[in-house]
């Protein structure tokens, strides 16, 4: 099954923070903002604008020798249909959905930090599980040392996202 397309969703939730962008000002985003959890490149960009247009989910216009580019309500549809879809078990994504909300109050925060709570503390689950069976005794643990380092880190990476994951949603029932 082919890999579902990030990319237009990225555009558009950089766009519709914005309000209006250039591909000039959209490719400085990916190298300033977004840059650092999603990438994409020029011959990447401008194709999906285009396409993005041709489905109605923007509208261009130009000014001062550049085309800016704008969502439509069909657009800006598009995109909050994406936020909503459920979340797997893939960093980027969330960190693209929650990058895109701007209110603390839009009810898309809790539910996005709620899923990736789940998320997190199943993968815990399993990281534990396996710790207590692989790692039966310190012999072990000393024949595969470095297996164990690494399992003992994303342990300790999947119990301080959980932290950080409870703290946000905490802070944001106390609004």
């Amino acid at each position: 099954m082919p890999k579902k397309r990030i990319l237009p969703y990225v555009l558009l939730g950089l766009i519709n923070n914005k309000g209006s962008l250039s591909g000039y000002q959209i490719s400085q985003e990916f190298k300033h903002e977004v840059g650092d959890f999603w990438h994409a490149s020029h011959s990447q960009i401008y194709p999906e604008l285009a396409r993005m247009k041709d489905d109605g989910w923007l509208i261009d216009h130009d000014e001062d020798k550049s085309t800016f580019y704008s969502v439509t309500e069909t657009g800006y549809r598009v995109l909050r249909d994406w936020m909503k879809e459920p979340l797997t078990d893939n960093e980027e994504i969330f960190s693209l959905k929650l990058y895109f909300i701007n209110e603390k109050s839009d009810p898309l925060l809790q539910h996005l930090l709620k899923q990736e709570l789940k998320i997190k503390q199943s993968k815990l689950s399993y990281l534990q599980g396996r710790l207590k069976e692989v790692f039966i005794d310190q012999k072990i643990i000393q024949k595969s040392f470095g297996h164990y380092l690494i399992l003992t880190r994303a342990i300790e990476r999947e119990e301080n996202h959980i932290q950080w994951l409870e703290s946000k949603i905490a802070a944001c029932d106390a609004n």
